[in-house]
């Protein structure tokens, strides 16, 4: 990125200079290195996402920050509906909800080496993963709309999961708001059959160890110890949310005229917050979150299932599941006033501090869980929200590492292959149906997410807490 279209503010802030009528700048958090290696397109997306009305502070970008449609991925703004503001299906994104979910399982290294293959083997027998993969679960109309409303919370339900799961999950597994009528039976269709599926592209569930601590008091409120195993999956909405994202985006193109909207970018398609369109995609993609929510507490009763037959000691237990695919509507402080916002976060993770009324009791004193996801070959992190984060980014930190190149380029480069064997001679075991998906997410193809930690660390949008690497990957 050509620095010379930026006003450093800090060691970690950069900001993009408003231009002709636009009152609000962009910041983006990155450290020198970081922002000399941003894509050009970053600060053009920050730059058209300040031109869309009702916007309040600024627009933030994230350290892990790349091109993305319409909004960056790691893009971050709010909108004021008392004063125009917008909801913007491109700054959701396609994949809504897509998110992490942690899990603890009472298990060392030792427990897993001796049979970690057959455990990989087994996860990918069980658990479908891959593009259009398919589960077990065909959900009819009726069951499809309960889903849809209820979330996680309908899963448990259906005994897929336990009521203590519900706590440990943002909006305790059931986001409200959420429409079914909004949600066309055409996407309703691609999901009949998606439910209990890990999907494609950077998808992937993980059998990961502790190797590091960052802050004792933080991992022992959360429950983390050197040396544990925990299971991460990070998954979305499937078909549904893809489906929802791309009909609401051509029309709100098409009614933006209607609404007095000049777009400078197509990809930015967006309605009044508080008009009919506004409202239903809101409904719709509340209930593209629930089913996110719904899709990770199945995906957690397969992975018990396989557990409990070939480990049947552990012990798995929720330590948090959080989306970086949302907007949501929040209360947030704005000139000494209280106001309802819809904060879009597009891959960027809502990262609430300490004392947030919305956090689980026993884990508010220190912070919301936030779950980076890396890249296979490389480790994965636990952070906790901070409370200067409310300010700097309203409360919202990174996802993961961030791409540094495009799929196409990655398989020029990487063969799915040889990813694999390279892996596994580091005593790492991949499983996944797509030599060409494994190409497309090698760990060369990402930045250095250890980089992009430390920098959200360092510009105080979270706390760093336990770094994890992978011993077992189930990629789609």
């Amino acid at each position: 990125m050509d620095l010379k279209r930026l006003k450093q503010l800090s060691e970690f802030a950069w900001q993009v200079n408003p231009s002709g009528d636009r009152t609000l700048p962009g910041i983006i958090y990155a450290d020198s290195a970081l922002i000399r290696g941003m894509d050009e397109k970053v600060c053009e997306q920050v730059i058209n996402v300040t031109a869309l009305p009702g916007l309040v502070r600024a627009v933030y970008a994230m350290p892990d920050a790349h091109w993305g449609y319409g909004f960056p991925i790691g893009g971050v703004a709010a909108f004021d509906p008392a004063q125009g503001g917008v909801i913007s299906a491109g700054g959701v994104g396609f994949d809504i909800a897509c998110g992490v979910r942690t899990l603890h399982t009472g298990l060392v290294p030792d427990d897993i080496l001796a049979i970690r293959k057959q455990l990989a083997d087994q996860i990918a027998r069980d658990i479908p993963a891959g593009i259009g993969s398919r589960g077990k679960i065909h959900l009819n109309r009726k069951q499809m709309n309960a889903m849809l409303s209820g979330g996680a919370r309908w899963a448990v339900e259906q005994n897929y999961g336990t009521p203590s799961d519900l706590g440990r999950i943002e909006e305790n597994g059931q986001m409200a708001g959420a429409d079914p009528a909004c949600v066309s039976d055409h996407a309703k269709k691609r999901q009949q059959d998606e439910m209990g599926t890990l999907g494609s592209g950077n998808h992937y569930l993980e059998i990961q160890q502790v190797t590091e601590i960052f802050d004792a008091k933080i991992a022992a409120i959360f429950g983390i110890r050197e040396g544990d195993i925990k299971i991460s999956i990070h998954c979305g909405s499937r078909g549904l949310g893809h489906q929802i994202g791309t009909e609401f985006l051509k029309r709100m193109v098409i009614a933006a005229p209607r609404h007095g909207l000049k777009l400078t970018d197509r990809e930015l398609a967006c309605a009044p917050i508080n008009s009919n369109l506004g409202q239903e995609y809101f409904g719709a993609m509340n209930a593209g979150i629930n089913c996110a929510l719904a899709n990770r507490q199945i995906l957690t009763h397969l992975i018990r299932q396989i557990f409990e037959r070939l480990l049947p000691q552990a012990e798995l237990t929720l330590l948090y599941d959080v989306a970086h695919n949302t907007c949501k509507r929040e209360r947030h402080r704005i000139n000494g006033k209280e106001k309802n916002l819809y904060v879009h976060r597009k891959g960027a993770t809502r990262a609430f501090g300490p004392g947030h009324p919305d956090l689980p009791e026993d884990l508010r004193s220190a912070g919301q869980p936030v779950l980076i996801g890396g890249t296979m070959g490389t480790a994965s992190y636990i952070l906790a929200g901070s409370t200067g984060s409310e300010v700097k980014a309203f409360s919202s930190a990174c996802h993961g590492a961030g791409r540094t190149m495009s799929r196409i380029k990655a398989r020029k480069i990487w063969r799915g292959q040889q990813v694999i064997q390279e892996l596994a001679r580091s005593g790492i075991e991949v499983r996944s149906p797509s030599y060409r998906g494994v190409a497309e997410e090698a760990p060369g193809a990402y930045k250095d997410v250890s980089a992009v930690v430390d920098v959200t660390e360092r510009a105080g949008l979270s706390k760093k807490v336990a770094r994890l690497v992978p011993m077992v990957v189930i990629k789609g």
